[in-house]
């Protein structure tokens, strides 16, 4: 019931979005906290995604007009870990089987992850992989629509500082770069600086 009336929502919105000439992105997140292992959240992922593209149907919403931004299929944040290729490789899997090859893109949000990962290095790698692995497979554009992952080094840089500001702004513009390397899928590990697993804490603390 709860999956049904979240997509009802969101079909609603698009139909607003769309009967004032805008372009609605619809957002059906499924949060990873939890110990769930990743096949569990490709299939709660499918089940969910599934549902929406029918709302998205019974409201008659253009699809060329719209875009989505979804999670990536990832295990839970205390679940048990997995590789950037198996995450890339679900996510295509579970994407192929249930969003109709009209709509033009795909903008994932970047989603939380445990203390002791660097969310912005493993966003980006995810995103790339994604890219690498299946891009002929596609019949939509993947990208991004991060927040903690696109920023974290940036604010942990500024941390409300003036005399910080063209350093956050430099690092900003390096994580922007890096993930148009990733939606291209030539991203190299490692290749743009992230203040790492330390910063987690200190973004949460600072003035996010």
């Amino acid at each position: 019931m709860s999956i049904a009336d979240t997509v009802h929502t969101l079909a609603r919105y698009a139909s607003i979005c769309q009967s004032e000439r805008l372009v609605p992105i619809v957002e059906p997140e499924i949060v990873p906290n939890g110990n769930h292992d990743i096949y569990y959240c490709a299939k709660m992922t499918e089940k969910v995604l599934a549902a929406q593209f029918k709302a998205l149907a019974d409201h008659h919403i253009y699809l060329e007009g719209c875009v989505l931004k979804p999670n990536m299929v990832k295990n839970g944040i205390d679940g048990p870990r997995v590789d950037h290729e198996t995450i890339a490789t679900l996510t295509v899997q579970t994407l192929l089987r249930t969003v109709p090859p009209a709509l033009p893109g795909i903008f994932f949000l970047s989603g939380e992850t445990a203390l002791d990962e660097d969310n912005e290095e493993v966003a980006t790698i995810n995103l790339s992989t994604m890219n690498k692995l299946a891009k002929a497979n596609m019949p939509w554009h993947l990208s991004f629509s991060y927040g903690k992952a696109l920023q974290k080094t940036c604010i942990v840089t500024w941390m409300g500082q003036q005399a910080n500001v063209e350093a956050a702004q430099k690092a900003l513009k390096a994580r922007a770069h890096a993930n148009f390397d990733a939606v291209m899928g030539t991203y190299e590990p490692g290749a743009c600086a992230s203040v790492g697993t330390d910063g987690n804490v200190k973004q949460a603390a600072g003035p996010y």
